[in-house]
């Protein structure tokens, strides 16, 4: 099938979605049917603002440069599609400038839009392909042993907690608790994954709170009361989607902004809801940190084995679209622990927009504040090996794209 490309980004970022548009990228210049390749400037938005540039005008160092740059390079969305005239005015737009392969980089939400794309051009005649490249810190699309993003998030955050605990252990004196609250709204993935960074019982995180493991305030301050008694500290990594035992999070962002585009709850406060609580009711000092945003795009410690897995699920993403495979997302799946090795699937785009994937609670520990060495065998390889940036006085050096838009 001849005819032009738009790969796409939505969603939050990661430290190696752009390792993702790298392999998209650099594999469509590789095939004589896909002429175009154009990359669409903000996610879906892109397309129905008709703001897709030419990425063949890029550079071509412009775009191995995707490889150790962070964030959403092409641009980013968090836009819900939801009428039929959207979706008509999309399939107008690819129509329009010849789009026949569509390449979206996302979550549940972008494969489902992939997935109403796809469907709709199948009931127009339209000729079409839709592929999903997935994408997530939070671990949580269906059908994929992990995904894109997940290993490097880990890898950063479970190295700032080892560097909280250091500074708590040096002053335990007058710090005696530090609180860090860990991204994951419905899944402990993030949280979850610090837990790599213990490997005795006075390292931290000391203890590690999930929303599979609903919050138990008395449980909690005794285990507080354990560590502060045996090891004079406590570190505690808290996952910003903590639930109470009635299902309601712990902390959750109230009044205009309360809600996303997609109707889910902004949550944050986890880390000062624990704060407060152990200062309240334990009598410690305690400090707090949100590392927010800064953990998902820490690509200067990135995962080398998550940033080549992205570029890998990018690369198949086109190879199987231009073999006539449409409506599927590229999974991953691990073939072997020791030694590591990971292959490249497929699934139904429609089977994982309609599913979650939560961290399994037979990886909590019996005590509810920590995680089993199974969880530790699954994690740790993905986090192996480090991407190596481009230093230019002393610090990274990120690409960016000069944007030649097209027109039809």
């Amino acid at each position: 099938m001849k005819g032009n490309c738009v790969v796409a980004q939505s969603g939050g970022p990661t430290a190696v979605i752009n390792a993702s548009a790298c392999g998209v990228i650099q594999e469509a210049m590789r095939h004589p049917e896909i002429d175009g390749v154009y990359a669409a400037y903000n996610g879906i938005l892109g397309v129905m603002n008709e703001q897709m540039f030419d990425l063949r005008k890029e550079d071509p160092s412009t775009i191995e440069g995707l490889r150790t740059t962070p964030a959403s390079a092409l641009g980013s969305c968090r836009y819900k599609v939801k009428t039929d005239e959207d979706y008509a005015k999309i399939l107008d737009v690819f129509r329009r400038y010849n789009i026949r392969y569509f390449f979206y980089i996302g979550g549940n939400d972008s494969m489902d839009t992939a997935d109403k794309v796809n469907k709709l051009a199948a009931r127009e005649g339209y000729e079409f392909r839709a592929m999903g490249v997935p994408k997530t810190i939070d671990n949580d699309l269906a059908f994929t042993d992990h995904c894109p993003g997940y290993g490097s998030v880990v890898k950063y955050l479970a190295t700032m907690v080892m560097e909280a605990g250091r500074d708590t252990e040096a002053l335990y004196t007058t710090d005696t608790v530090n609180v860090i609250e860990a991204m994951g709204r419905n899944a402990g993935w993030i949280a979850a994954g610090t837990a790599l960074a213990k490997r005795s019982e006075e390292d931290a995180p000391h203890i590690v709170l999930l929303p599979e493991a609903p919050f138990d305030a008395e449980k909690f301050k005794a285990r507080v009361d354990h560590f502060l008694t045996t090891i004079e500290r406590c570190v505690i990594v808290v996952s910003e989607g903590t639930k109470n035992p009635d299902g309601t999070y712990i902390a959750e962002q109230k009044g205009e902004f309360a809600k996303d585009a997609f109707g889910h709850t902004q949550l944050g406060g986890a880390g000062f809801f624990i704060k407060n609580l152990v200062e309240s009711e334990v009598k410690v000092k305690t400090r707090f940190a949100i590392p927010s945003t800064i953990q998902r795009s820490g690509a200067h410690f990135a995962s080398l084995t998550d940033s080549e897995e992205a570029y890998t699920t990018g690369v198949a993403a086109v190879r199987h679209a231009v073999s006539g495979e449409s409506g599927k997302m590229v999974t991953l799946k691990r073939v072997s622990d020791d030694p590591y090795r990971c292959e490249t699937g497929l699934a139904s785009l429609s089977d994982v927009a309609n599913g979650e994937k939560l961290f399994p609670t037979e990886w909590i520990g019996p005590d509810g504040f920590s995680v089993t060495d199974e969880f530790v065998r699954y994690a740790r390889p993905l986090i192996m090996g480090e991407v190596k940036p481009i230093i230019d006085g002393g610090l990274p050096s990120f690409m960016r794209f000069k944007k030649n838009f097209v027109r039809p």
